[in-house]
């Protein structure tokens, strides 16, 4: 083997409980320079939250979310399991990024693969406020009841900015549209907006 040969991840085989609860291997690509936060000079941290069954337009938005964000340098954070939080953490693997798992059962059963690490809480659905308080901005795609709940608590915290890409729309009882989410139309305004915060 050369001495430019590339270190790869092992193939597994088997969809077992094991082998699904561990993360992948560290990514090998070198890092794109990392975009910091205000002037803490911490390197800014993104959740993208969704569904955990999403249609095939939600993984795909999910999946660029990702990738554009591990592109210019930002750390994805997610819930950690399937659908929407897998296909990001896998547009953000593939871009050589760093994906973090806030995950909410009490041991990585269930974390999907392309995660660089997870964080068990053991907390259930409280695991929503780690991963929004973790974050400097939420990118939501597509909406469930753990999103619409990851949305409010963003909301509610007056500092985090929250970008929706489909999904949750809040309405007053008169019909008119709340203050909150700032509606994106794509997954590079999305991130633009999430990144320029």
């Amino acid at each position: 083997m050369s001495s430019r040969a590339r270190a790869t991840r092992p193939r597994r085989t088997s969809a077992t409980a094991s082998t699904r609860s561990r993360c992948a291997w560290p990514r090998t690509r070198r890092r794109r320079a990392a975009v910091v936060s205000g002037g803490s000079g911490q390197v800014r941290q993104v959740a993208v939250c969704g569904p955990s069954v999403c249609t095939p337009e939600e993984a795909a938005a999910a999946r660029s979310v990702g990738e554009l964000l591990a592109a210019a340098g930002a750390v994805v954070l997610c819930g950690g399991y399937g659908g929407v939080m897998e296909a990001a953490a896998e547009g953000a693997a593939r871009a050589g990024g760093l994906v973090i798992g806030v995950l909410s059962g009490a041991d990585r059963t269930g974390a999907n693969r392309e995660l660089s690490a997870a964080i068990v809480t053991g907390m259930g659905q409280a695991r929503n406020h780690v991963l929004v308080a973790s974050a400097d901005a939420v990118i939501a795609v597509g909406g469930s009841w753990g999103t619409l709940s990851e949305v409010a608590m963003a909301v509610r915290s007056g500092s985090t900015p929250v970008i929706g890409l489909g999904g949750w729309r809040v309405l007053d009882a008169g019909g008119t549209e709340l203050p909150g989410p700032r509606q994106a139309s794509s997954p590079e305004e999305a991130v633009g907006w999430a990144l320029e915060s």
